[in-house]
């Protein structure tokens, strides 16, 4: 059985002190490709190009990102060949939301902070909805006693992490090139533009809902937050949905743990190892072993 992946060394660090404050590499890359979204996308529009936005959308975001950067990538709840990893991650950079260092650092600073007693309103989202999504567009927490993210050397010293780390926004121009010769202007603007401000906003969308108080029957004891599931979601957002599951069995390759929890992000998972191209599937360890985890319904 997996253990749950540890990179943070938090001594003297503090979850609630400091300030919010502008990220401006963040801030232009977010803003620009939602800007450019809401003015190009009505004026380009046709069925061609918006077929080919929900397809990217849908497959970029559910193999590289859920399946890819974060279930095996972050968590190490399976593995596969390093060439079929680096093809999940490289499709996770696609997505257009950071480069594998910047996506570990995001979510591990976040579930550090969420697993204190206490934290910051930039972790735990309990702002308002759009204060929030500004929030996560726009800027970073600057912690007056930050804590050390140690990256492992399997990613820190391979040099495609690196070079991926260093490039991943230009890797929109490689595509937007081959869109290009596909479908002209109209499959650049919906193939790059709406596709990757879709997917960064609403991503932090369903983090911000799964993250307030809802459904759920897992309480991760002494944390200051406590994560919600979303019925209904799991066939749109990969699985991502069931995230008090999550919280409570992060080892887990399957987050859509109970009957009727779509999970496709598993599905694939389990696709990959019925062609034998991922081993060592991580499943929810026993409440024996987690004196951490409250059961309550």
């Amino acid at each position: 059985m997996m253990e749950p992946v540890l990179r943070i060394e938090d001594k003297g660090a503090n979850p609630v002190e400091g300030q919010v404050v502008y990220d401006l590499p963040k801030l232009l890359w977010n803003l620009g490709m939602v800007i450019s979204a809401v003015i190009f996308a009505p004026l380009t529009f046709n069925l061609d190009a918006f077929i080919l936005f929900l397809v990217l959308t849908y497959f970029s975001l559910l193999i590289g990102h859920s399946a890819g950067m974060h279930r095996m990538m972050i968590h190490r709840s399976y593995k596969c060949h390093p060439a079929v990893e680096k093809l999940l991650i490289y499709i996770g950079v696609l997505v257009g939301m950071s480069g594998p260092y910047g996506i570990i650092k995001i979510h591990d600073l976040r579930d550090w902070a969420q697993r204190k007693e206490h934290c910051h309103d930039f972790f735990s989202h309990r702002r308002g909805y759009f204060q929030d999504i500004w929030w996560q567009l726009t800027s970073r927490f600057k912690f007056s006693s930050p804590p050390t993210v140690n990256i492992e050397a399997k990613y820190s010293s391979d040099r495609f992490y690196q070079w991926l780390e260093y490039t991943w926004r230009f890797h929109q121009l490689y595509l937007a090139v081959g869109l290009y010769f596909l479908g002209g202007w109209a499959f650049i603007v919906w193939g790059v533009f709406v596709r990757v401000s879709v997917s960064i906003v609403g991503h932090w969308s369903i983090t911000y809902f799964c993250h307030n108080p809802g459904p759920g029957k897992w309480r991760v004891k002494n944390a200051a937050v406590q994560a919600s599931n979303i019925p209904g979601l799991g066939l749109i957002t990969y699985g991502e949905c069931w995230h008090n599951n999550h919280h409570a069995f992060p080892e887990s390759a399957r987050i859509g743990i109970e009957q009727g929890q779509y999970d496709p992000a598993w599905y694939f998972i389990r696709l990959l190892a019925f062609l034998g191209l991922a081993k060592n599937i991580g499943k929810p360890r026993s409440l024996e072993l987690r004196d951490d985890l409250q059961k309550i319904s």
